[in-house]
């Protein structure tokens, strides 16, 4: 009886600390995971931002790895922080667009006592380390250590649908979250391709994103690509010609989605 009644209370005392908003231990291991998604929703519904960018600001490496030991972990955060900061900093000043390269190389995002560019989070994590250059096909042999803690262990080539670089030919802004990522992957990818894909049956050519060709490597080429488009129902069959549309680079804003 004894026992009994020592269990029960440490079971009301272990409610309590829930009922009362005690952090418990799963609530502090994705406190950056939330933090991005907080920012994400803040951006999308034209409030303040500030102190969800100080929080992600003020992270440590250590922390941030603690927290980001999936792949579905590391792809939600990454994109999420991504789109972000296009946002942020687009709006601050639209005027960065007008160079481009300057404005994706600059090194403009503070994360975790680092200070990274747009290219180095793209291509230097979410895209395992690929080099920005050469198609997708090439590892780039000289990436820091900082990124390699935290890039995935295997491309996912549907990054390319969820990334938002500003531009009207990107895919829209999504909140991505590791638990559903799988599944909000393929409705983003699918999407994307649908609007950005045109079939002429009779001549058996199929316009599509440039996006399939600037990473060609990292669809598995292009026969790779055509797989990718028979699996999203775009064409019927992998026996069909590419051809690539020109990218609207035209700023677009605010192009939000929601997958759930």
């Amino acid at each position: 009886m004894k026992n009994f009644l020592i269990l029960l209370l440490c079971l009301v005392a272990a409610t309590s600390n829930i009922a009362f908003g005690q952090s418990n231990d799963k609530d502090l291991d994705s406190k950056y995971q939330k933090t991005v998604i907080h920012l994400l929703e803040a951006l999308k519904a034209g409030e303040e931002t500030i102190e969800f960018q100080k929080t992600l600001e003020s992270s440590t490496q250590k922390e941030l790895e603690a927290e980001l030991d999936t792949d579905p972990e590391r792809f939600a955060f990454w994109v999420n922080l991504y789109n972000a900061y296009i946002q942020i900093r687009l709006k601050a000043d639209p005027s960065e667009y007008d160079d481009r390269p300057n404005f994706f190389s600059s090194e403009n995002i503070h994360i975790a006592g680092r200070d990274m560019s747009f290219e180095d989070i793209e291509h230097g994590i979410i895209r395992g380390s690929q080099s920005k250059f050469l198609l997708g096909y090439f590892k780039n042999p000289f990436v820091k250590s900082f990124k390699k803690k935290f890039r995935p262990t295997e491309r996912d080539y549907r990054v390319h649908f969820a990334l938002n670089c500003g531009a009207k030919s990107c895919p829209p802004v999504a909140i991505y979250t590791a638990d559903k990522i799988d599944e909000q992957f393929d409705k983003s990818a699918k999407l994307f391709l649908e609007k950005f894909s045109e079939y002429n049956k009779e001549d058996n050519i199929l316009n599509t994103s440039t996006l399939l060709l600037w990473f060609v490597g990292d669809f598995g080429g292009v026969s790779g690509s055509k797989e990718v488009l028979v699996k999203y129902g775009i064409v019927p069959s992998t026996d069909v010609d590419l051809e690539y549309d020109k990218y609207d680079w035209t700023l677009a804003l605010d192009n939000y989605i929601e997958l759930d």
